[in-house]
């Protein structure tokens, strides 16, 4: 059951969703929309009309009977019919046609909405169809990094940027969580739940130590300065094979300058490697394979959510759990770095006051972090109307949690499940670990 929200929210996050895809392709000119065939990224102008086809065909057209709005918008934009490295063959719109049938779409779709408070099956839907395009949002962002497209202008980060600097030297340690029966997943009292959160559902948990903050760039330096990329017996099998085909040495967007020094480029610029950044855009074989080489592991599902939202009760985990990390207050920039609002990565020792009840920081916001866990369906699971959105990835993806700075504090919790290919490193993706048991 989806809590009905008032018209004028769905408007509101409706609007603010499109302006930021309108920030986010306004200073890219035809060449850059299509960019090149890689198998990681989708032609930009494709993916923006696929956008606003989305809208059209889930809520316009199967929910309400509405005619098309555009012929050929099947055709074009439907990406489960249409096979990914033929999008660029595509007669596509130009921008400025793309973006006339995105506002024809915008303006059906708050014609249709009427009254104070929307309907259940409104609020579901219009919030589901908004946060496809701030995934959307966040997929052009990780476009821009990997083809080294200038960094993004935002408006919000020009607004409230979220303190970038934490202690010197990062944060160190491990959080002691006890034990005991959680409830993972989400509660049907949520006020917005995605198909593969449900059901919150009981799993008993045996006390474990988790990193505070999530691992740094410096940390992870040491790992490929003893040659962790080269040391077979830190990656498994398929690991060891995704390394060699890739002929990976260290993160995708390092190199080393003409001193020796790390550098890192973010979007089109290279800079110094700050070391108490957390590390990103490594995929779940080098997260591992750091563990290894660290005598550490990645944490289960489980264990994250319990380190993020749950509480102490005694020697054991309360019965309840908390909707954000620090309780119940939302997302602002003191507490998580979101919404785009840092335009990249703080330190990992930075924003205290988002601590968990357990003292571990950035559980939500600032880089994506990998789990253990293979994606699958909690017990009783049951896809949505987008049957396409979870199922089809189950067993085959890896589950990362927390969101990062590119994600939309409306969409992402602590309870959120995102889920990619353990060879991706074009996500803002890093990871915190565990204890190995004593």
């Amino acid at each position: 059951m989806t809590r009905c929200v008032s018209t004028a929210h769905l408007i509101e996050i409706l609007e603010d969703a499109r302006s930021r895809t309108l920030e986010l392709l306004g200073d890219l000119d035809g060449a850059q929309l299509i960019g090149p065939r890689l198998p990681t990224v989708n032609p930009m102008l494709w993916e923006v009309g696929h956008v606003a086809w989305f809208y059209e065909n889930f809520i316009l057209r199967r929910l309400y009977g509405h005619a098309p709005l555009l012929e050929q918008g099947d055709r074009l934009y439907d990406s489960i019919a249409i096979a990914h490295d033929t999008r660029w063959d595509l007669p596509l719109l130009p921008l400025d046609e793309t973006l006339r049938y995105m506002g024809r779409v915008h303006e059906a779709l708050v014609g249709r909405l009427e009254g104070a408070l929307a309907s259940e099956q409104d609020s579901f839907i219009y919030q589901f169809a908004t946060f496809h395009e701030d995934m959307h949002d966040e997929a052009f962002l990780w476009t821009r990094q990997t083809l080294a497209y200038p960094r993004p202008r935002l408006a919000a980060a020009r607004a409230r940027a979220p303190s970038a600097d934490g202690e010197a030297g990062g944060l160190s340690g491990d959080a002691q969580v006890p034990g005991g029966t959680f409830m993972l997943g989400a509660p049907p009292q949520a006020p917005f739940l995605f198909d593969n959160e449900k059901w919150a559902h009981p799993v008993e948990l045996a006390p474990f130590r988790i990193s505070r903050a999530p691992v740094s760039n410096g940390q992870f330096m040491a790992f490929v300065e003893d040659g962790g990329y080269q040391r077979r017996e830190f990656w498994d099998q398929a690991g060891w094979g995704w390394r060699e085909a890739a002929d990976a040495h260290h993160p995708v967007y390092w190199r080393r300058e003409g001193s020796g020094a790390w550098e890192v480029r973010q979007f089109d610029a290279w800079g110094p490697l700050a070391p108490d950044r957390p590390v990103v855009h490594v995929n779940w074989h080098e997260a591992s394979a750091w563990c290894r080489w660290a005598g550490r592991r990645l944490p289960t599902e489980a264990e994250w959510e319990a380190a993020a939202v749950g509480e102490p009760d005694g020697g054991r985990l309360a019965p309840r759990k908390r909707r954000h990390p620090w309780g119940e207050a939302p997302p602002g920039p003191e507490r998580a770095n979101l919404d785009g609002r840092a335009l990249g990565c703080v330190d990992v020792a930075a924003l205290p006051a988002g601590d968990s009840a357990f003292g571990c920081r950035q559980m939500l916001g600032n880089v994506w972090e990998w789990t253990a866990d293979t994606f699958g369906p909690y017990p009783g699971f049951a896809p949505d109307a987008y049957r396409e959105y979870s199922q089809p990835l189950f067993g085959t993806t890896r589950v990362l949690r927390g969101g990062a700075w590119t994600s939309r504090a409306r969409m992402v919790n602590a309870t959120y499940r995102n889920y990619f290919g353990p060879e991706r490193r074009d996500v803002f993706a890093g990871f915190r670990t565990c204890a190995t048991a004593d």
